[in-house]
C-alpha cells in the first residue's frame, strides 16, 4: 500500500500497519514464549522493514500484553497487579508482599528489573495513583489470535485491512501530522497525547479511537523506558503518531491540496545551510 503521507513527509522509517489476524505471517519476528522483551523493539524492526507478530503467549512483557490488546496481563506481573502498582511508582521495598516476591526473584530476575522492582520506576507518584491510571486504561481483548505489525508498503488492501497505522516521526514530521489531522475537520483537538507505555499508545489507546464517532490520532513514545529501548534502532528524535485506519484514509485524501505541497513545509524538509 502506497501512502501519500509517507511520500510527502519523506520519512526515514516505514509507517507500520497494525493488523488483527488469525493467520501468522511466515517471516514474522516473534518473542519466544515466556521470554521478556519490549514490544517497541519489534516495532523498531518493522519500521525498518521487517514483520512481527504477537499472541497471548509471546507479548514480551506485562505492559506489552496490555498494550497489544490481550487483556489485563498485569495480573501476571510478579506479585500480581498490586506489586505492579508499587513497581511503577514508589517501589516494593517497603511493601510486605513485594518484599517476599523480591526474595523469590533473587536468582531468577535480571538485576536491573529487581532494582526497579524494589525502588520503583517512579513514573507515577503513588501506588494508589497507578491504580487510578489502570482503572482508566482502555484495556481490551482483541478477537483474533495474533496482532501483526507490518510495514505499510507490504500491506495488500485487497487481502487485509489494518486497524491502526503508526508513523514513526521526527519533530517536524510530528508537527505536520498534527496539522494534517485537523486540516479537514470542524474541530481542532483531533490529536491526543496520553501518558502510557510506548506500546499502549500505538495499541489500545489507538484501538479505542476506532469506535469513536470522531476518531482522534494518538501521539506516543513519551515512555522513557521505551525511548531507552529503541534509541539504538530509531535514534533520539522519534515519536509515534497512531491513527485508526479510517482516519488515516481521511488524512491521505487531503495530502495533495494541503500545506504538504507548499514552500513552508518543503523548506523544513530541506537541510539547513552550513
Amino acid at each position: 500500500m502506497i501512502s501519500q503521507i509517507e511520500m510527502a513527509l519523506k520519512m526515514k522509517f516505514n509507517p507500520v500497519a497494525i493488523i488483527w489476524s488469525d493467520k501468522l505471517p511466515e517471516d514474522a519476528m516473534r518473542f519466544k514464549e515466556g521470554r521478556w522483551g519490549c514490544v517497541m523493539w519489534l516495532f523498531a524492526n518493522v519500521a525498518k522493514g521487517r514483520t512481527a507478530a504477537f499472541d497471548r503467549n509471546t507479548y514480551g512483557c506485562w505492559g506489552g500484553g496490555v498494550g497489544l490488546g490481550f487483556g489485563n496481563t498485569y495480573q501476571y506481573f510478579p506479585g500480581g497487579q498490586s506489586c505492579f502498582e508499587h513497581f511503577l511508582s514508589s517501589g516494593n521495598k517497603d511493601y510486605e508482599l513485594g518484599q517476599n516476591v523480591a526474595q523469590s526473584l533473587q536468582n531468577l530476575a535480571r538485576k536491573d528489573f529487581l532494582e526497579d522492582f524494589l525502588e520503583g520506576e517512579r513514573y507515577v507518584k503513588t501506588p494508589e495513583k497507578v491504580r487510578k491510571f489502570l482503572e482508566q486504561m482502555p484495556m481490551m481483548d482483541v478477537p483474533t489470535k495474533y496482532v501483526v505489525f507490518k510495514p505499510l508498503k507490504d500491506v495488500d488492501p485487497t487481502l487485509e485491512k489494518p486497524k491502526v497505522i503508526v508513523f514513526p516521526v521526527n519533530s517536524h514530521e510530528l508537527a505536520a501530522l498534527v496539522v494534517l489531522a485537523n486540516y479537514g475537520r470542524d474541530s481542532f483537538d483531533n490529536v491526543i497525547f496520553p501518558w502510557g507505555a510506548g506500546c499502549q499508545t500505538i495499541g489500545i489507546f489507538a484501538y479505542k479511537e476506532i469506535s469513536s464517532s470522531l476518531q482522534k490520532a494518538v501521539v506516543g513514545l513519551s515512555d522513557i523506558s521505551a525511548r531507552k529501548n529503541v534509541r539504538n534502532h530509531l535514534g533520539d528524535d522519534i515519536f509515534t503518531f497512531a491513527v485508526p485506519f479510517d482516519m488515516f484514509q481521511e488524512m491521505e485524501s487531503n495530502v495533495k491540496e494541503s500545506f504538504l505541497t507548499r514552500p513552508t513545509w518543503i523548506s523544513l524538509k530541506t537541510p539547513p545551510s552550513p
